[in-house]
């Protein structure tokens, strides 16, 4: 493993994000209308809102591998586009596209590319009558892994769906997925996985907001729970002209499988690019 590999590609978001906290706290310029923050961080809260937005997301979590000392990183690219096919709905494509690294594998330390994960919500562009949003389609899993323990080695499809309430400064809802291999390397396990992830955030104003979920996955092929819990704090503010939030907060396991990492830290760096 080439640790300068690994440090350039930790070093953009961690500076990205330094210009952040500096800026959150005044040592940057970044003038930017309450309401507009205010919108742009309710509608991050929604993930099938009409807005482009591309997250950068880091993953830094501790206690892994057999001695309970392993270190993994994790950035998930995850842009988001949404499209208007008719008057009345919006098309959304979500993708997460990982680059990891870990040094507890049976291979050793490993870096590389994940499995990308693409979904596609239907959704309507106003929310029903009680204030619901929501929206339901397919999800993808591509083998795009550069070895084989950071991917299946599998085709994948299934269903997803989402659904949401936005009261005031609270967001509450979940998003939800099963995804089962179609094809791909005969020798590798087969994928069945429900991903399952309730969400609540509080806007507290100003561009800032809380955020508590869960990232819940169950293996139907191990009987195996992974329940990471993330609470976190996020800013939008302006960089130049570009609008941008930033997050930091921690994650906790609640049950992992043997080996698996007891906690974590994240902080993500999402570019917007609001309508005109």
């Amino acid at each position: 493993m080439n640790l300068d590999v690994l440090r350039s590609a930790m070093d953009t978001p961690f500076k990205l994000l330094a210009v952040g906290l500096l800026a959150g706290a005044g040592l940057v310029p970044a003038a930017f209308a309450e309401d507009d923050a205010d919108e742009l961080s309710k509608q991050l809260a929604n993930p099938i809102s009409s807005l482009i937005s591309v997250p950068f997301q880091n993953n830094f979590d501790f206690g892994a591998g057999p001695d309970d000392d392993g270190f993994a990183y994790t950035l998930n690219v995850q842009p988001v586009i949404p499209f208007s096919i008719s008057e009345d709905w919006n098309l959304i494509s979500r993708t997460i596209l990982p680059l990891s690294y870990n040094d507890y594998s049976p291979e050793g330390s490993v870096f590389g590319l994940g499995d990308t994960t693409q979904s596609l919500f239907f959704s309507p562009k106003a929310p029903t009558a009680a204030g619901l949003i929501w929206g339901v389609g397919p999800v993808m899993l591509l083998p795009t892994a550069t070895s084989d323990y950071l991917g299946s080695g599998k085709w994948g499809a299934g269903p997803t769906g989402v659904a949401l309430v936005q009261k005031g400064p609270w967001t509450v809802g979940g998003l939800a997925n099963h995804v089962w291999s179609f094809a791909g390397d005969d020798d590798r396990t087969d994928v069945n996985q429900t991903f399952l992830q309730p969400f609540v955030s509080y806007s507290l104003g100003h561009g800032r907001s809380v955020a508590l979920n869960t990232e819940s996955s169950y293996n139907w092929e191990t009987e195996q729970w992974t329940v990471p819990i993330n609470l976190g704090f996020s800013q939008v503010l302006k960089l130049g002209p570009q609008p941008v939030q930033f997050q930091i907060g921690g994650k906790y396991y609640a049950v992992a499988p043997e080996g698996g990492p007891e906690w974590g830290i994240r902080s993500t760096i999402t570019l917007l690019f609001p309508k005109k």
